[in-house]
């Protein structure tokens, strides 16, 4: 069974055929589900969709609506967490370097975020673009005991092997099935077994062959089959060893 270990169903985008969506991934062989969430006001949506035996749910702020946060979310989001056991890590949250006019305030909010997990021993989910190395530093400084997920990792075998040493695994996905992503591609194949998730960021993150397709879990098939050339594995090692890695990185049962 594969996990899509991080998918926006929650978003409108699969609002008029989610259940199919769905349908489509588990015949695909995707079994389960980690949905994180973005925005405060998304949170609801992200907590309905947990009741679902095979989604599991994060809760966060996302560093690209840093707009749209007010400043009582951070309070929300411990109070959230506080009320609902069921969540599995904090996240969506981190550092998009593209958007160097909010960078103070995303610091700001990824900071408190990450000390909100370490209180509660949560793993984190962090969005990390073109910050790789500062992350990697804030991390170190916190020490973070329950890890979590980088996702949609881009970096080098360098970059890659700072977040596993500091007990974090690497999500993969949509990127690394592009031929020019030679960089990500080294990393891919450099990583230990246990280092790496599956993962589509549905809707977004298309798979080569797909832009400008709405993207889907039933797709991380094609991930994983990428995943297992770049590593010269068979598929079933590489299905089975993500989604152990995502139970052991989400304390999934």
């Amino acid at each position: 069974m594969l996990i899509d270990a991080h998918c926006h169903l929650d978003l409108p985008d699969f609002d008029a055929d989610r259940k199919a969506v769905i349908e489509r991934a588990r015949a695909a062989g995707v079994g389960h589900f980690v949905v994180p969430g973005t925005t405060c006001k998304r949170w609801a949506n992200v907590l309905a969709l947990g009741e679902r035996s095979d989604v599991s749910v994060c809760l966060g702020l996302h560093p690209y609506f840093v707009d749209e946060h007010r400043d009582g979310d951070l309070v929300a989001l411990e109070r959230a967490l506080d009320e609902h056991a069921e969540v599995v890590a904090v996240g969506e949250c981190g550092i998009d370097a593209r958007f160097a006019d909010s960078w103070d305030a995303q610091w700001i909010l990824f900071d408190a975020q990450l000390r909100i997990a370490k209180a509660r021993d949560l793993p984190v989910v962090i969005h990390c673009v073109r910050a790789n190395d500062q992350v990697a530093k804030r991390l170190r400084q916190l020490d973070l005991p329950a890890g979590g997920l980088i996702h949609a990792f881009a970096g080098s075998p360098e970059q890659a092997r700072q977040f596993l040493d500091l007990g974090f695994v690497l999500g993969l996905g949509g990127a690394l099935t592009h031929a020019r992503a030679k960089r990500l591609h080294r990393a891919v194949a450099s990583l230990p077994d246990d280092g790496y998730v599956l993962e589509t960021d549905s809707p977004d993150m298309p798979l080569a062959g797909h832009r400008g397709e709405r993207n889907e879990p039933a797709r991380l098939t094609e991930v994983c089959r990428a995943v297992a050339a770049l590593r010269g594995q068979g598929e079933a090692q590489v299905a089975e060893e993500s989604s152990a890695t995502a139970r052991r990185s989400f304390r999934l049962t």
